[in-house]
């Protein structure tokens, strides 16, 4: 007789709550007494995430004649083993405007040209400056059972590395959270210690730039200006007359890292 496994008509029983989110998945496997065919066929059918949650732990329930009922459980509840790092100490970045200009000075007699918060403006360029701005560096260690870190799920890892979050994720908003990668390690028959890594920047949104408004920005576009010359105080100036906020990384569904949302 073939060893067959096939899902229950009363499988996907589901707990929604604040603090933890649970379903079971529930099959029938038949056609064998021997456990280690059960629990090999079964590891090899079901899916490492269900609905956003990471798989748990299983369960196998002999009933006799070669007939299984197992229980996979899928939850958001953190193992016992989970590791959770954070780091503020924020990044640099390049601007060529100031939020405001705060002092303007010039001989006596004459006006300081206004070049609308152009930051080292000249004949021409605007070289602007480098300032740290906020990043919230964080990372996640999960134990995985090492049955569910397929070819498959590595290559989610991977293609999700470089992205940003399309949905809420961790508390954060769409397109602040940037995934920098994961690192695994495995030992034996033990389960698999995976590090995430993330960097966080808000977006934001009313931005000025010279007499440019209303400009919004998620946290991982990239800003620049366009300048053109004019002149002010009888003097030659660069100004803004343009702001183009640009997408530079793909978005991606964080569901696939299986860490919660």
């Amino acid at each position: 007789m073939a060893v067959k496994i096939f899902e229950k008509f009363d499988s996907r029983e589901t707990t929604e709550g604040t603090q933890q989110s649970s379903v079971d998945l529930v099959y029938v496997v038949q056609g064998t007494q021997d456990d280690a065919v059960v629990r090999a066929l079964v590891e090899g059918t079901i899916p490492a995430f269900y609905a956003g949650l990471p798989f748990l732990e299983y369960r196998l329930d002999p009933s006799g004649n070669g007939i299984w009922d197992v229980t996979a459980r899928y939850s958001s509840r953190e193992p016992d083993e989970s590791e959770f790092t954070f780091d503020t100490s924020g990044g640099t970045t390049h601007i060529t405007q100031s939020l405001q200009t705060v002092g303007k000075y010039a001989p006596a007699g004459e006006t300081a040209p206004d070049f609308k918060g152009a930051i080292g403006v000249s004949t021409d360029s605007v070289e602007g400056t480098d300032v740290t701005v906020p990043v919230y560096s964080f990372s996640e260690t999960h134990r995985i059972p090492g049955a569910l870190v397929t070819g498959a799920y590595k290559l989610t890892l991977f293609m999700l590395t470089g992205r940003t979050n399309q949905a809420v994720f961790k508390g954060f908003a769409a397109g602040e959270v940037l995934f920098l990668g994961a690192s695994g390690a495995k030992r034996g028959k033990d389960a698999w210690e995976i590090t995430f890594r993330f960097a966080a920047s808000p977006n934001v949104s009313g931005l000025k730039v010279g007499d440019i408004e209303g400009i919004n920005k998620k946290g991982w576009e990239y800003l620049w200006v366009r300048y053109a010359d004019d002149e002010d105080e009888h003097v030659l100036v660069k100004r803004p007359i343009a702001v183009y906020v640009e997408q530079v990384y793909p978005a991606g569904n964080f569901a696939g890292l299986g860490i919660g949302v």
